[in-house]
């Protein structure tokens, strides 16, 4: 399976309390709830057709008991391809203080991580996707284990909060694969790593 992970982000990089004021205020970060003015329809369906491409997911914990207190004790609303890809297909979940999941179909990752996901990449199929989980994402990324990034962009600059990609940490060059924005401004953009970048020198 080709693993992939989907962020929405500001412009300047946070990711944390997008959905709702109160969905995490960790830090002191009182600006949650920024993404919702600014989601339309474009955004919607590029949100679905990647949920529908899942194979199975992959969770830090946080995000883990965000989705399954929200979309795994949601009734089936019928025709919603979120839904039924979160509550159909397995899920895999990286802690060591969760031991009995009460969300279906969910297995914890609480030894070695990397031959964990080594194992699980090995598989058929098309996607492993991780949605939100910022730690996690960022362990991926250092390890080398991301295939594609989705990131979806707001048109906002929030100015504290959580940021996908640390201030310091493994440089990485991305390849664009695609780009376009929606009516409201947030752009939805598709990368895959390429290694490392090359530098140019300012006499060169």
């Amino acid at each position: 399976m080709k693993l992939t992970t989907t962020t929405c982000v500001t412009v300047d990089g946070v990711m944390q309390g997008l959905g709702d004021p109160d969905e995490d205020r960790r830090g002191g970060f009182e600006r949650g709830g920024w993404q919702g003015p600014l989601w339309d329809d474009e955004a919607g369906a590029f949100m679905n057709d990647i949920y529908a491409r899942a194979d199975a997911f992959l969770f830090g914990r946080r995000t883990y008991e965000i989705f399954a207190g929200s979309w795994g004790q949601m009734a089936d609303p019928g025709d919603n391809a979120i839904w039924k890809a979160l509550n159909t297909k397995p899920k895999y979940v990286v802690s060591n203080s969760i031991t009995e999941p009460s969300w279906a179909d969910t297995t914890v990752l609480s030894g070695d991580l990397a031959a964990a996901i080594e194992e699980l990449t090995s598989k058929p199929g098309g996607e492993l996707q991780v949605h939100g989980s910022g730690a996690l994402i960022r362990w991926l990324l250092d390890h080398e284990f991301v295939d594609e990034i989705n990131l979806m962009i707001s048109p906002v600059v929030l100015g504290q909060g959580t940021r996908l990609f640390p201030d310091t940490g493994l440089d990485t060059l991305l390849e664009q694969v695609e780009s376009r924005a929606t009516r409201t401004g947030m752009t939805l953009q598709v990368f895959r790593p390429k290694g490392r970048p090359r530098y140019a020198r300012a006499d060169a």
